[in-house]
């Protein structure tokens, strides 16, 4: 009897749960009555705490943030705003040909980043942070100040080197960019909102990153570090830096859609910005050296158009007539996949290559023709078809310059302009430009120094003029016009 009752008890009791379960079942089920389970307090799921990570494993990043901080410097410039560039005729009828009337100049204001890579003063950047600039401060980590000048620039690669007048700064060595790994962790030293002095970390989300910011140079390289460490407005121009304290990039880039740091930010890698900082030292010009080939990316549609037995390398699409590759045998349709054993797989990775290396280089270059691999060593040529060395463009004027008196200034009516010191052999003298003249405007935009004539010579394309005007200490105006290519 005892048994049978015990057996009704557990039934009932199996019963009694079913019909609970189907129950809360339904409740929450139904489309009618959803509920929102909340807790009053936080779910306590254990006192037990979890273990202490293993030394070592995650990088120790004080020493590296430590070295840095003093090795980057805060740069601010002043840039001219110009109000009357000399095309409007109406303007000219009414007042004359230089507006009749002393403007006052207007300029605008803006600030980055940059890192010390010598004692003596020199600085790297971003050529975006001082292009066009009338005025640059740099300020260094204990808040001394100086005024910087530039001593060149390259656009294709956004880098810009300048110098202030100091001694016994504090360097930040150079790294291995091409020895970081995914993954790896990284800092990022510079200003943003003009906060001085700010250290943020990440790690390397991808290498050979091109992103299309460069559209528009003449021969653009593109093959940056993106990191996933906070860069924002200010820190153009700074330092990425590994867990050694050594300078492995130089932060240029965010992509975001408010202008603000959004989780990708892109920096422009040592190997690349170490020879063209040499470069502009040596020789006041990046010596760009070229393969002398068109190339693209291959992709699934590609490599079934054309035939390939494999999804790597990078397509060469056409060769040029007298270019370096032609000359030792590389023929449009092969497929270049290392340089000096180096694999590459994307365009931007053999850019950072070629990149990195001058005119008269001898480089290994892999192609893959017909399934076969092959190699060819190919002698690298510069923009012009050979192997030297590449003069500047402003030193082919042939002069020296300097500042213009106050006294000049009052007497001339003039608010701005270089004069010429010293002429020699060169596009000047042949012009007929005499030592003494006040070059107040080339190519239709005024000058207030040296860098503003060499920022727009420079930016003037090889097949057109430059045209230069100004006025002589006896107050006789005069304008020259002459090919830099002639």
């Amino acid at each position: 009897m005892n048994t049978i009752k015990k057996s009704a008890s557990y039934i009932a009791f199996a019963f009694l749960g079913a019909v609970m379960a189907l129950s809360l079942y339904s409740h929450f089920n139904s489309t009618e009555n959803r509920a929102v389970v909340s807790e009053p307090k936080p779910v306590q799921l254990s006192s037990y705490a979890a273990p202490a990570l293993p030394q070592g494993q995650l990088p120790d990043l004080t020493q590296a943030a430590e070295k840095s901080v003093s090795a980057v410097v805060h740069i601010t410039t002043k840039t001219k705003n110009n109000l009357y560039d000399g095309n409007n005729q109406l303007f000219e009828f009414f007042f004359g040909p230089r507006g009749g009337m002393n403007q006052e100049p207007q300029y605008s204001q803006a600030a980055g980043s940059g890192v010390i890579i010598s004692d003596d003063g020199y600085i790297v950047t971003n050529n975006h942070v001082v292009d066009g600039a009338s005025e640059i401060e740099v300020i260094l980590n204990d808040n001394r100040k100086f005024t910087a000048k530039v001593i060149g620039r390259d656009p294709n690669t956004d880098i810009a080197l300048v110098k202030i007048e100091a001694k016994n700064l504090t360097v930040l060595p150079w790294g291995d960019s091409e020895a970081l790994k995914l993954g790896e962790w990284v800092l990022a030293v510079g200003n943003p909102f003009n906060l001085t002095s700010t250290v943020t970390a990440g790690i390397v989300s991808a290498k050979s990153r091109s992103i299309g910011i460069m559209n528009g140079k003449k021969m653009p390289i593109e093959s940056f570090i993106q990191t996933d460490a906070a860069v924002n407005p200010g820190n153009s121009g700074g330092a990425l830096v590994n867990t050694h304290g050594e300078l492995v990039g130089i932060n240029t880039a965010i992509a975001s859609m408010t202008g603000s740091y959004s989780g990708y930010s892109f920096a422009i890698p040592v190997s690349i910005v170490h020879k063209v900082v040499e470069d502009l030292r040596k020789f006041g010009e990046v010596q760009r050296a070229l393969l002398g080939v068109t190339i693209r990316d291959i992709d699934d549609k590609l490599a079934k158009e054309e035939h390939l037995n494999r999804m790597e390398g990078i397509y060469v699409e056409q060769i040029q007539e007298d270019g370096a590759a032609r000359l030792v045998g590389i023929k449009k349709g092969d497929v270049i996949i290392a340089i000096n054993a180096t694999k590459v797989n994307t365009v931007a990775q053999l850019q950072e290559q070629i990149g990195k290396r001058r005119p008269g280089d001898q480089v290994a270059v892999t192609i893959s023709r017909g399934g076969t691999d092959k190699v060819f060593n190919v002698t690298l040529k510069n923009s012009k078809g050979n192997t030297s060395i590449v003069k500047e463009s402003f030193s082919l004027l042939g002069a020296e310059f300097g500042e213009i008196s106050n006294k000049d200034r009052e007497r001339l009516h003039i608010d701005q302009g270089v004069q010429v010191l010293k002429i020699t052999s060169g596009k000047m003298k042949n012009a007929g430009v005499r030592p003494g003249f006040i070059i107040t405007d080339v190519n239709k935009m005024t000058v207030e120094n040296v860098e503003d004539i060499k920022r727009i010579v420079e930016q003037t394309s090889d097949k057109k003029p430059i045209l230069i005007e100004g006025v002589y200490p006896d107050g006789k105006w005069a304008y020259y016009v002459f090919n830099l290519n002639e």
